[in-house]
């Protein structure tokens, strides 16, 4: 359970990134796909992460401190139609120069739909994340539009397409809260793995 969770700042350039102890956790995902009530579920928070109707709100790398422990970052949504090329661009280059040159990443929750194949711009994704060794939990996203007989040959076919097994994909849903328990203890695993590395380099 998730205690306290408070924004610390944006960045709008890997310049202008925060320099921290903490382990981070990026939330990546297109532009629709709920990143924000996502982030906002699992914090118990409302209000914590800007959500609106219209996708590409987030164009920033937005921070959020939680619990004194870890940072959680919500990175740009990709694949928005209605910018200009060169502004899907910049946010591009910003996502991909975050993942590869920010040293305390420990983990990324890659968020899908679960109600519709991948788009090319989450293949694209998988693809980086996975060629850079990135490690990565597959988070699908509005799982309270599939009735829940059907849910599984959704997960299932997600998997076949991520070639990862099916108990790798974490069904979520930000309205009922499906899936929340099963974030906050994949979170829970993440920030122990990331002490026991941290202890074993300092040896």
């Amino acid at each position: 359970m998730i205690k306290n969770a408070r924004f610390i700042k944006s960045a709008a350039s890997f310049g202008d990134c925060i320099v921290s102890e903490f382990p981070q956790i990026a939330v990546v995902g297109k532009s629709n796909v709920g990143k924000s009530s996502f982030i906002n579920a699992i914090t118990d928070e409302p209000k914590l992460a800007r959500t609106s109707k219209d996708p590409g709100r987030t164009r920033l790398i937005n921070y959020f401190l939680i619990d004194e422990k870890f940072i959680l970052t919500d990175l740009p949504g990709y694949g928005y139609a209605k910018v200009s090329q060169a502004e899907k661009q910049k946010w591009a280059k910003l996502i991909e120069t975050y993942l590869e040159k920010e040293p305390m990443l420990a983990h990324v929750f890659f968020l899908v739909d679960v109600r519709h194949n991948p788009t090319v711009d989450d293949l694209v994704m998988y693809n980086y994340l996975f060629h850079c060794s990135i490690p990565y939990t597959v988070v699908a996203t509005k799982s309270d539009k599939i009735a829940k007989s059907k849910l599984v040959n959704y997960k299932k076919n997600l998997a076949a397409i991520f070639k990862v097994g099916k108990d790798n994909i974490i069904t979520v849903s930000s309205l009922t809260g499906h899936g929340k328990d099963e974030v906050l203890a994949r979170i829970d695993q993440i920030i122990e793995n990331t002490k026991i590395t941290k202890e074993d380099e300092e040896e």
